[in-house]
């Protein structure tokens, strides 16, 4: 049942977007109300019976999405929306909780349409708004539920720090402490490698090339999971131990333009860890302060205010200042300059 609400939920998705294309060729605005009455006469017509036997509500949110698709794109937050494949190996569709229609009993969840199916739960949950089923590229299923709920009070230590992301540090403070970049892609690397080319020998469309696709989603699945578990576990703690946080205002998107850099910034995922940085801010009231991202954090003595331009030079981990004589870390002393910087700002 699964794989046929996902399919009907794509199979919508793209006769909207084609309604849509047609009515622009057209010079017609065709908009979301016009693709949910579409769907209404698709279900009358005997052809279409089969829309009919999935959940109507994971129908009309596979029209919002595109919906909020187009919205994006306007507004050149996102490319334009393009029609969905059966042949992509990630698969999702999203249903509303309407009269507790959604619900968590024991070891199980009931779904709309599907009754209930047995789950392992990774955690207590509040009151669901919606649920969005995934069927991963792994071959594994997981219910992703939206919930309301009252983050519960936790302390904090009361202490402010500066951190400086980095490559090969994870990240500096202004404490003197450095994280390391734990690099689960490139521990994995030989393996991935290996199954990779496995998978390149299998005949395409072959019941063996399909699970040694699966192998192979396994491993970046593992990678993702541990990298996950990483940044949960250090803006986690970050949060717990301080009130105010002062980081960087990295436009990541725009560093990842470097070629020579890109898959080392990718990897190191800052902008999940800020992320989560500035929703478990949120949620526990702590002060996240963003300084303006060229602010030049590396280049300045912390001790004196000296800017150094030969500290450009990403080579130069330690140097001495000019003007104090003063001896840097490169990345501690980044983060003391972030940390002043951030206190003088108005929280983000």
């Amino acid at each position: 049942f699964i794989h046929q609400t996902l399919g009907c939920c794509r199979f919508i998705y793209n006769r909207g977007l084609a309604m849509r294309k047609e009515g622009y060729e057209k010079g017609k605005k065709i908009g979301y109300g016009q693709t949910s009455a579409m769907l209404t006469e698709l279900k009358k017509q005997e052809e279409f019976a089969f829309l009919k036997e999935v959940d109507s509500i994971a129908l009309q949110q596979s029209l919002r999405d595109l919906d909020r698709g187009f919205v994006n794109f306007f507004q050149k937050r996102a490319s334009h929306p393009t029609f969905k494949s059966k042949h992509n190996h990630f698969q999702s569709y999203r249903t509303v909780n309407q009269k507790d229609n959604i619900r968590i009993v024991g070891r199980y969840i009931k779904l709309p349409k599907l009754g209930y199916v047995k789950v392992r739960q990774s955690m207590e949950v509040g009151n669901i708004h919606h649920v969005t089923i995934e069927h991963t590229p792994s071959g594994k299923y997981f219910a992703v539920l939206n919930v309301e709920f009252e983050p519960e009070p936790r302390p904090n230590q009361g202490g402010t720090i500066g951190i400086d992301v980095g490559i090969k540090t994870f990240y500096s403070d202004s404490n003197g402490n450095t994280v390391a970049n734990p690099k689960y892609l490139e521990r994995s690397m030989r393996k991935l490698v290996r199954e990779q080319r496995r998978l390149s020998r299998r005949e395409k469309g072959s019941h063996n090339r399909d699970k040694q696709r699966i192998r192979v989603a396994k491993v970046h699945e593992k990678v993702t999971n541990q990298r996950n578990d990483f940044l949960q576990k250090q803006s986690t703690m970050l949060v717990c131990e301080n009130q105010t946080i002062c980081i960087e205002d990295l436009h990541v998107k725009g560093m990842i333009r470097n070629h020579k850099l890109a898959k080392s910034i990718a990897s190191v995922s800052w902008a999940k860890f800020f992320e989560m940085l500035e929703y478990k801010a949120v949620w526990y009231g702590n002060e996240i302060r963003k300084v303006p991202t060229m602010y030049p954090s590396s280049q300045t003595c912390s001790a004196c205010g000296y800017r150094n331009p030969l500290v450009k030079n990403l080579r130069i981990r330690i140097w001495e200042c000019p003007g104090c004589h003063a001896v840097h870390d490169r990345d501690t002393n980044a983060g003391i300059n972030i940390l002043k910087k951030g206190l003088q700002l108005q929280s983000a």
